[in-house]
Parts: structure tokens; sequence; C-alpha cells
């Protein structure tokens, strides 16, 4: 229509315009195919792709119990206790409005900064790890919630110093490729046993005595004291089955059609069946639990602000100094990979890679944007911020600057007014999302190396220990271990031997080196090098990095094959990843 082409037009030769390089502004590195009205429309849809994660983040992280105490000799974590289910409903509240807002901030920040249209979000995997294996489910694991929001804390600042000295693309490429292609893996298993579990997803799994999981599927009156089902009632929780048919199998029709939010319509339309009152699949029983779940319901739009998670910090860890440690190490790492990877995988879905350097413009600041967003969302109470993959809905919908991030911002701060109908969303409406979620993750294990037994055992290790031990960190050190082991073993051998005794198919083993392409250190300090005043510009005479139009400029099929490896590049640590 005439109409958007000349608003489109005046915003491009507007000072916004310029500073986000739309086509049309007369800037030197203009994005070729960007134009204000499709930026809006990108946004949108990057928006409806990730908004699920305002409720499962929500939902999972509240497990930990936040700030609610839980005596240490309750036999059932609380479960039966009115009171602390009451406050961990006030938590869940919390989370809901802490989600919203620092998704809306950073990446309204990642846009308006690094000219990227990338969104950014409480990460899937991390948030698990956070809440079931470091605070624990209710409070029982190794730390207390407020330390591990210190832990999370402190990694988003030492992230800050590894990226503004290179030091995090260092680490990123010194992982061997298939222990970083397993991580994804393993959390992908990871988030699909918690769907299964009653806690935070359907509740087809429980616990049991003579093997470590069973069959469940009962409706929750049915359980006995270790939650297990009676045989007799096992597959017949109603609830159960609208989240497999309508969370599930509707959700995936949907995205095989490539219908956009798809997975945001299974989780409402699960929600929307749940809300009435009373009948077998409500989420809003006559309890005071769910008196209390109706009554802010009924509120529909209000700001719930945040009360019992902000800025609660303990800075004494001296008690937990060991599992401190390894939390933050975790994070840390699971980080570093998960960040790396989804912004070097959606630069290159936008056309925005350097080939020589292989890197993209404005690299260091978006990932400083997401480490300090890291840090202020744990003021929050929110597990670690990062990049999400679904932001290449927007980017295939023709997002190719900052300004589609930043309506995708603009769109969850709307979404902070909506916390009562976020917060009343059940767990059997989330959990098929996060079984999706991690079938998309597994996608990545095609790629690991599992021909040179040296790369395949560590990445194996990686993926088992995860989901069985409930824990990130302990599937890390299995992998890297192992590596480290078999690997030193046969290169002592293989010396020891002068070179006669190796392994029949070495040859197979997959290439690894530290080196980075276009050097260790990121371009900045190599500019200050040069006596560059204004270190912080990137030099106008300088190649640069172009978006470039790729709808006209590459073929569909290659589209798709990027797209497919922005997919299994994602979530090494944690979009659900």
């Amino acid at each position: 229509m005439g109409w958007i082409h000349n608003a489109n037009l005046a915003v491009a030769k507007s000072p916004i315009g310029r500073y986000f390089r739309l086509e049309g502004s007369g800037h030197p590195k203009e994005r070729k195919g960007s134009y204000f009205f499709t930026e809006i429309r990108a946004g949108l849809a990057t928006f409806f792709a990730m908004a699920y994660i305002i409720s499962v983040n929500a939902s999972i992280t509240s497990q930990s119990g936040g700030t609610c105490v839980c005596p240490p000799d309750s036999a059932d974590l609380c479960d039966s206790d009115p009171t602390y289910m009451l406050c961990v409903q006030e938590v869940n509240r919390d989370l809901v409005t802490a989600t919203a807002a620092i998704s809306a901030l950073t990446s309204f920040c990642m846009g308006l900064f690094a000219n990227m249209p990338i969104a950014l979000a409480p990460g899937m995997g991390l948030n698990a790890y956070f809440a079931y294996t470091v605070v624990g489910y209710h409070g029982s694991g190794m730390v207390p919630y407020e330390v591990a929001l210190t832990a999370v804390f402190v990694e988003g600042w030492v992230f800050v110093g590894l990226t503004l000295l290179g030091i995090r693309q260092w680490l990123a490429r010194a992982i061997p490729a298939s222990i970083k292609l397993a991580t994804g893996v393993g959390i992908g298993l990871y988030l699909t046993i918690i769907g299964l579990t009653y806690s935070a997803g359907i509740g087809l799994i429980t616990g049991a005595q003579a093997t470590p999981l069973e069959l469940a599927g009962c409706a929750p009156q049915f359980r006995d004291e270790d939650g297990i089902c009676p045989n007799s009632e096992k597959m017949r929780n109603p609830t159960m089955w609208i989240g497999i048919f309508l969370g599930g199998i509707m959700t995936v029709m949907l995205m095989m059609y490539r219908v956009k939010g798809a997975i945001i319509m299974g989780i409402l339309l699960v929600s929307i069946i749940s809300w009435p009152r009373p009948t077998p699949v409500t989420y809003f029983p006559y309890t005071e639990l769910g008196n209390s779940a109706f009554d802010f319901f009924k509120k529909v739009v209000t700001f719930h602000p945040i009360q019992r998670i902000l800025a609660v910090q303990r800075w004494d860890v001296s008690e937990y100094g060991g599992q401190f440690g390894l939390a933050f190490i975790t994070f840390l790492y699971v980080d570093i990979l998960d960040c790396t990877g989804t912004l070097y995988s959606m630069a290159r879905f936008a056309g925005a890679i350097d080939e020589k350097t292989q890197d993209f413009e404005n690299s260091s600041i978006a990932y400083s944007v997401d480490a300090i967003g890291i840090s202020i969302g744990s003021l929050m109470g929110s597990p670690p911020v990062t990049a999400y993959i679904e932001s290449g809905a927007g980017i295939s919908e023709g997002g190719k600057t900052g300004l589609t991030a930043i309506f995708t911002g603009l769109s969850f701060f709307i979404a902070i007014f909506f916390a009562p109908i976020f917060a009343s969303i059940p767990p059997w409406a989330t959990g098929c999302t996060l079984i999706i979620v991690g079938s998309l993750m597994a996608q990545a294990a095609k790629d690991i190396n599992w021909r040179y037994m040296g790369d395949a055992i560590p990445a194996f290790l990686t993926i088992a220990v995860m989901p069985f031990t409930y824990s990130i960190a302990y599937g890390l050190i299995a992998g890297i271990l192992s590596y480290l082991l078999i690997n030193t073993v046969v290169y002592i051998i293989e010396k020891a031997s002068g070179g006669r005794i190796v392994p029949p198919n070495k040859e197979e083993k997959e290439p690894w080196t530290w080196r980075i392409p276009g050097g260790f250190f990121p371009p900045w300090i190599k500019r200050v090098a040069r006596g560059k005043k204004d270190f912080w510009r990137e030099d106008e005479s300088s190649e640069g990095i172009e978006a470039v139009d790729r709808t006209s400029e590459t073929s569909s099929a290659h589209r798709a094959a990027d797209e497919k490896q922005a997919v299994i590049s994602d979530k090494q640590g944690d979009k659900v990843a």
C-alpha cells in the first residue's frame, strides 16, 4: 500500500532510520530490505513465538520455593502445607512480572545498543538447573534461593569482563565440538523429564520404589505418600490427556504447518479449558490455594509488583563455598555456550556474519547486553537470561535490525500488566512445551562425531548424566573429564610409541584447536592499540558486516539449511533453552 511505503521511506530518512540503518537511510552500511513496518511485524512474530517463557519460567523457577521457608523436617517438602504453598503462589506471581520485565528490558537494549533482531529472556534449561538442582525443589538443593541469585549476579559481571577481553570467544571455541553439541541434547532430555512430571508438566511419570521412575498419570488425590499411583488409576488423569492432545499433538501439528505462535496457542487453549470452575480439569479447585489463585485471576489486567524476590541476594556465601562455586561455574559455562551459539546462529541466519573474522557487527555489545541482563535479572529474582532461537521467527518475517528486538521488548512490557493471565496457566498446559523444546534441542545429536569413540563416549556421558542426575553441572563434568582422560591417554601412548600405536580410525577424530579465526583479541582492543580515540566505534573504512536481503539473494533451500543449523546450534546451556 502507498501509505505504508511512504511511511517506511519517511522513517528511513529520519535519524531513527539512519541509526538503525534502514534501507533508504543513506547510511553507508544500510541493511538491504529493512523497512520500518516489516520490523514491527517481525518483532510481534518473535514475541508470539517466545511468549510462552513468561508462564513456563515462572512455573519452573517457583518450584524452588523462592524466599519461602520450608522446615527441614517436613515429610513432603511442604506440599501439604497451605501457608507455604500460598507463599509459593505469591513467588510465582512475582516471577511472572519479573520474567516479562527482564525480557522487555534486555530485548529492548539488545535492539537499541547492538542493533540486532534478537530477543532475550530467562533461559530454558538453566532455569530448571537453578530450580531443581542449585536451590532444589522447595529449597532442598545445594544452596538457598538468595545465594543462588548471588551466583547468577556475579556470573553476569564476570561474563561482561570475559566478553570485553575476548576470553569469552576463546572459551566457547576451546570446548570440543561434540561436547558442545551434547550439552544441548542433554539439556533437551533434562527439560523433557521435567515436562513429564507432576510439578511442572503433564504428570506422566513419577518416582518409584523398585525403579527410579514409573508410569503415573493419575489424579493427585489418588497418589500415595510416596507419589505413586495405584495401577487401577494410572493414565486416567483428565488434565494429562488435554495436555497431551491439545498442548502437545495440536501444537506439533501447528508447528509442522509453520503457524506463527503455535506454542503459545497450545498453551492458551489448554489454559482456557482449565480455567472454569468446577470441572474435572479446573486449575482453581475449591481450596484455600485454589480460591486465592482464582481471586487473582479475576483481576485480568493489573500490575503485580515484585514483593518477595526483589534484590534478595545473600552476599555472605562462606558457608556454601564449594556449592556456590560449582553453581557459578556451571551458570557461566552454559551461558557462554548458550549465548554464543544462539547469537552466532541468529546472526548467520540474518546474513550478518563476516566470513573472514567469523564474527558479527557489534558482537561485544550484544554479549555485554546479555551479560548485564543476567545480573539485572538476578536482582528481580530470575535465573540467567540468554538469547532465544525463537528470534528466528522474526528474522524469517524480514527482521534485520534492532527495531525488531525493540518491538519484541515493548510487547513483553505490555504483558507485564496481564500478570493474572500468565500466572494462571497450569503446569499441564506447559508440560508438552518443555517436551517439544527438548526434541528440538535433541536434533543436534546427529552432528556429534559418533565415528570416533574418543569423541562419542564423552558426548554420550554428557547427554546421559544430565537428565539422570537432574544436573547440567554433573553432565558437563562427566563429559569434559572423560574427554580429557581418554584423549590424553591416547596422546601419551602415541608419543611413547613413536607414533606406532594409535587407534585405527584416529583420522576420524574431530579437529580441535584453541586458535580463533580473526585473532584472540576483540576489535575494540585492536583499535585502542592503534591509538584510535573513539575506539568503541567501528572504522568507517573497514569492510563491516552488512545484513543482506536473503529473500532475493539466497535460495529458499539455503535459507532452510541455515534455519536448521540455527536450531541445532541453539541452547547449548538452557529457549523451553
